[in-house]
């Protein structure tokens, strides 16, 4: 059992990438681990500076799952305090900013906090409303496609997202719904050192009243570019799709691509479409992340790289991932994590910085440990 009087934990939200992920790890290992939490300089490396209403919607949403006090969490705030309570497990958590705000980003703060729970066994369950692609955050359908295979095969977790209704920028109003079982026990440490041979890349192009024929020269831009990079073009698998009207609120475009080797990793790729942006120039940017992903020749992808260091930290044993080259979002998640737990991470870089060993030895978090 945890103590529910413990010093406040300070952080400067302007360390490292100075961002939102800052307060997205920080207020979710808070409210796991039962420590009060002050963060100070939020997002002080943004412009503007100061919570969104995504960030403060996001606050809101763990302080609710951890029946925790929350203070400060409004519209560009740069301080906030949190004082956790117990975790619960429900079906009927939500949250929606009210603008395009990335439901993904939602997700992220909440899902650790969802694998913990000494009540019961039945899942507990999201609803979250905003963005569903949007730039400057992974796409919905990425982190079906990429993190969502990683945890289950490397963590055994269970994780389930149906996307009622996409939404797009400006108007949002998208509409994902999400589920996780609690974990008996604490989550495994990993060892991924050797992702294997390349197995296949998979994708689709998608639209959303716009022409068909745009999500079409996405998908034929991409193979091409994939192939040039010297991915097999027997191996591609990209679809294009028109959404219904009925499944999407306003225009919007896009594609999302990712790779499956032999051992169990996924890599992934993506571009959002802008108005005025030719739809081949999408392509080629997810194309090209993608390839950069294959081509570093290592088990993990530059985004699952810093959303993994959560999970490594509350696994219990020693846990080993090779990747490509750092990430400041790792840097950061790394550093956030050795604030507030007992976890500690050496990271291995190789002369040129393209291949790095992260190993950290985590804290063996359990739901027990969580509960009152």
């Amino acid at each position: 059992m945890l103590q529910s009087c413990m010093a406040r934990v300070l952080i400067d939200g302007s360390v490292l990438e100075g961002g939102g992920q800052i307060l997205r790890n920080s207020i979710a290992l808070s409210a796991l681990l039962r420590k009060p939490l002050s963060i100070h300089n939020i997002r002080a490396n943004r412009t503007p500076p100061g919570l969104k209403n995504q960030h403060a919607a996001g606050l809101k949403l763990v302080a609710c799952i951890s029946s925790g006090q929350l203070t400060g969490a409004e519209r560009d705030s740069t301080t906030v305090e949190f004082d956790p309570g117990p975790i619960q497990v429900s079906t009927g958590y939500s949250a929606d900013p009210g603008t395009a705000g990335s439901t993904t980003l939602l997700l992220q703060v909440a899902l650790p906090c969802l694998l913990y729970s000494s009540k019961g066994t039945d899942p507990s369950t999201l609803i979250l409303r905003g963005g569903t692609n949007a730039s400057h955050a992974p796409q919905i359908d990425s982190t079906q496609h990429t993190l969502f295979p990683f945890l289950r095969r490397h963590f055994g977790l269970d994780p389930r997202l149906e996307v009622r209704q996409r939404g797009y920028y400006p108007k949002g109003g998208g509409e994902v719904i999400f589920t996780m079982p609690p974990i008996r026990g604490p989550l495994p440490p990993i060892t991924l050192t050797d992702r294997g041979p390349l197995k296949s890349v998979k994708g689709f192009a998608y639209v959303a009243r716009l022409p068909h024929s745009i999500a079409r020269t996405m998908q034929q831009t991409a193979k091409e570019a994939l192939v040039s990079s010297g991915v097999d073009a027997d191996m591609i698998n990209i679809t294009a799709v028109r959404e219904r009207d009925t499944d999407a609120v306003g225009a919007g475009s896009g594609i999302v691509l990712w790779a499956e080797t032999e051992n169990g990793c996924v890599l992934g790729g993506s571009a959002v479409g802008m108005r005025k942006t030719d739809p081949a120039q999408v392509a080629l940017a997810a194309a090209d992340e993608l390839a950069r992903n294959i081509a570093h020749g290592q088990c993990v992808d530059e985004y699952i790289q810093d959303q993994i260091i959560i999970f490594l930290a509350l696994a219990s044993g020693e846990s080993k991932v090779k990747t490509g080259p750092l990430t400041l979002h790792t840097r950061t998640a790394i550093w956030v994590a050795e604030q507030l737990t007992d976890a500690r991470f050496v990271v291995d870089e190789a002369p040129d910085g393209q291949t790095v060993t992260i190993t950290c030895q985590g804290i063996g978090l359990t739901a027990e440990a969580v509960g009152v």
